[in-house]
């Protein structure tokens, strides 16, 4: 049996068993994204990114790494994946045709993907997204002319994406209360000479057992000096007494991730580990108050770099207080679709759901990171995650 007959096969008895939505949900989006199309003067979508095509069509798989794209037009949406992404195709997938093609063929893409988007003089691409390989647009390009593709594609999705259905709020409430399930079991681990995989695996567990699926971001689990090092993750080493632990989770629900930063210290906190807690605490609620409809995210931004600015010198911040979550796929969980930084000036609109990553790094020393993922409302901003902003001493 090949992948085509495989694919009949399953359709007779699975097509769609496993939508993460009702059909309606999507069909909502999908409506939203044409009328958008049109405004913009864009007769085809061509989307690589999988949390695009997730988004439009519920197609999701752990094996992102593959070309996988899809297809949106006013009149039908085309998925193509490889011969080995067939049976989450047919499953997971709401569209009106799937191509596949041989896992170890790439360079069979490139026809019936002409093939399809032929009839279209204005098709939008995402240009910074993730999946576009040069090789295929490239050829695409040679076949049916470069002045057909336009960049503006990932931006129009992203307008949308960035604000979430009711639909979503409630998957992202769902993640938020499995990702503190895990971070409670992780942070009763913890204690002097316990290793940070020892924390890290606790965690996993009840994550995995209240319900996560496969994560975007593997759960961040760091002790003592390795807390001043941005992005770097248990590797074996043994918690010393008094020192901090820093602790990073997002459990996925249908995909949705609602991330929470704490951290834990295994003895006694310092003065000056509660101090950083005090100017992370403080960020935070100058971040909520001013995450309102109407206000930028500049504004937000420089409303808590003000609170950080004594502090700007000694300790490292990343410079970005907010990015949006919803639906995502490995490597990260970090949609992509805005961020709360200087010069960033969109504004706020109600229920568009951030991650705010407050962790303060002294180089060589030790970090505190806490964080909530927060929904915007027309009061401010409203935790959906449960974070209580406190040192968690574990003596």
């Amino acid at each position: 049996m090949d992948h085509h007959a495989y694919r009949h096969a399953l359709a007779e008895c699975l097509a769609e068993r496993e939508l993460p939505f009702v059909p309606e949900e999507f069909d909502s989006r999908r409506r939203r994204v044409r009328q958008a199309m049109r405004s913009a003067g864009l007769e085809a979508l061509l989307l690589t990114d999988p949390a695009d095509i997730f988004y439009l069509t519920g197609y999701h798989t752990f094996e992102v790494s593959v070309h996988t794209c899809l297809v949106v037009s006013a009149e039908r949406l085309v998925l193509q994946v490889p011969s080995i992404e067939t049976g989450p195709a047919v499953v997971t997938a709401r569209v009106d045709e799937i191509l596949g093609y041989r896992w170890e063929g790439i360079e069979e893409v490139i026809e019936p993907l002409a093939e399809v988007l032929a009839p279209f003089q204005a098709i939008g691409l995402d240009a910074f997204g993730a999946g576009l390989r040069h090789g295929v647009i490239r050829a695409l390009q040679a076949r049916l002319g470069v002045e057909r593709f336009r960049d503006d594609g990932g931006e129009l999705l992203d307008r949308l994406r960035i604000v979430k259905t009711p639909a979503e709020l409630d998957c992202l409430r769902e993640s938020a209360r499995i990702t503190s399930i895990g971070l409670r079991a992780a942070m009763a681990a913890i204690a002097p000479g316990v290793t940070d995989n020892e924390v890290a695996a606790e965690g996993s567990r009840a994550l995995l057992a209240a319900g996560s699926e496969f994560m975007s971001l593997q759960p961040i689990v760091t002790s003592g000096r390795r807390i001043s090092i941005i992005h770097v993750n248990h590797k074996r080493n043994v918690i010393a007494e008094d020192e901090p632990v820093f602790l990073e989770f997002g459990s996925a629900y249908h995909r949705y991730t609602a991330p929470m930063m704490r951290t834990a210290v295994a003895g006694r906190a310092s003065a000056e580990m509660q101090a950083l807690r005090d100017v992370c605490r403080g960020m935070f609620e100058v971040l909520v108050a001013t995450m309102r409809p109407g206000r930028t995210f500049d504004e937000a931004a420089r409303a808590a770099e003000a609170v950080l600015a004594p502090h700007a010198d000694r300790a490292f911040f990343s410079g970005v207080f907010g990015y949006a979550v919803g639906a995502q796929f490995p490597p990260s969980w970090v949609e992509g679709t805005g961020y709360i930084a200087r010069g960033q000036d969109r504004e706020f609109e109600a229920d568009m759901v951030f991650h705010l990553p407050l962790c303060l790094r002294l180089p060589g020393q030790w970090g505190i990171g806490l964080s909530d993922t927060v929904r915007v409302t027309p009061d401010g901003g409203a935790p959906l995650t449960d974070n209580d902003w406190q040192l968690q001493e574990q003596s």
